[in-house]
């Protein structure tokens, strides 16, 4: 910039990633503001701030987030077996607890819910159990290992049920947890139930690959049963009968089981036999055929277990059992988004289709 271009400079103008340095090439006669011209400042300052602006930023949210953690995980008490409980009500310092364990979701595996029973079974301050119940069932394998788990805790401590919105063939399978005892079975007023009955999912694509593909399944086996059930292979009538026969005999151990939960049905099995048809029920429908004790939430259930342990619902302490997640957990779960697996899924529509197993489930 020359030295008359330099007077003519509003300071408004300059750009603040300039300098002012001194010019010596300017003639001594020039007055002194000739004497200096503007030279662009490199723009690392800038960059530099800006870097450091975003550094102190993200400082800030981990700080926000980790005393927002705190404050959550303040009323999260750690137990036993990885188990944390979580407050529900009552007496935040009372010694007498009465303990929630949640069933969620399609029943897979038992031994999912053992640390939990475990965990209520020998805490002595734990005085009672509420198995909360949501789920449409699952394997006949998983629902009967918790239920024996369950009749096993029911032996040193009361158990009362409260079901959701959905407590359905497996669900209301290790329902039957509770044995004899009368009001017992709690559900919501919009809650379903029922399904009572088995269920082998099979898929038959054999059509598909034989005739549109032409692939054909061509198996080397010891005896002529041992690849049936295959979806590649059309089903005789030797082997539906076959799966027909591990259907029937799942069923009845489902109805035994009812019997004991339900005496009412001991002494009518045809009342039983009757409604045992897989069909879905209402609360007021199930209430009507005795498949539950009451109508009702699960404050109900809190307040129905604790005069069966016989304590004092103000002064006793209700924790949810929720499990402490791993570092790979939550891991996952941020990798994924919280959302559903799509791989997951097709691997178990795979399993299902390539291994049928005998379900207690509910499904559409």
């Amino acid at each position: 910039m020359s030295a008359d271009n330099c007077n003519n400079v509003n300071p408004i103008d300059i750009p603040m990633n300039a300098e002012i340095r001194s010019n010596a090439s300017i003639h001594p006669s020039d007055s002194i503001s000739n004497k200096y011209i503007l030279v662009p400042v490199k723009s690392g300052f800038w960059k530099y701030l800006l870097i450091g602006m975003i550094l102190l930023l993200l400082l800030f949210s981990l700080t926000c987030n980790l005393t927002f953690w705190g404050m959550i995980t303040d009323s999260i008490k750690p137990s036993k077996y990885g188990i944390q409980e979580k407050f529900y009500s009552g007496d935040e310092s009372g010694s007498d607890k009465i303990a929630i364990i949640s069933v969620i979701g399609t029943i897979e595996e038992g031994e999912d819910y053992k640390d939990y029973i475990d965990s209520a079974m020998n805490d002595k301050d734990v005085k009672g159990v509420v198995l909360r119940v949501d789920s449409p069932g699952g394997t006949v394998t998983g629902s009967d290992y918790i239920l024996n788990r369950l009749n096993q805790l029911r032996k040193k401590k009361p158990i009362v049920v409260s079901m959701g919105g959905l407590a359905c063939s497996g669900g209301y399978y290790i329902s039957m947890c509770v044995g004899n005892e009368k009001d017992s079975i709690f559900i919501e007023p919009t809650g379903w139930t029922g399904s009572i009955g088995v269920i082998i999912s099979r898929y038959d694509a054999s059509e598909l690959f034989n005739k549109k593909l032409g692939v054909f399944e061509d198996p080397i086996t010891s005896g002529p049963n041992k690849a049936m059930g295959s979806p590649l292979i059309p089903l005789s009538d030797e082997h539906r009968k076959i799966f027909q026969d591990l259907v029937d005999d799942a069923f009845i151990r489902f109805k035994d089981i009812i019997k004991e939960g339900r005496p009412r049905y001991a002494k009518n099995p045809q009342e039983l036999d009757d409604l045992a048809t897989g069909q879905v029920y209402s609360a007021n429908q199930a209430l009507k055929l005795g498949l539950v004790d009451k109508i009702g939430f699960l404050d109900d259930a809190v307040e129905r277990i604790c005069d069966l342990a016989h304590i004092s619902q103000k002064t006793a302490k209700v924790v949810k059992y929720t499990k402490e997640a791993s570092f790979k957990d939550m891991l996952f779960s941020i990798q994924q988004g919280d959302k559903p697996c799509v791989v997951e899924d097709v691997k178990k529509v795979i399993n299902k289709a390539a291994s049928p197993r005998a379900y207690y489930l509910w499904q559409m």
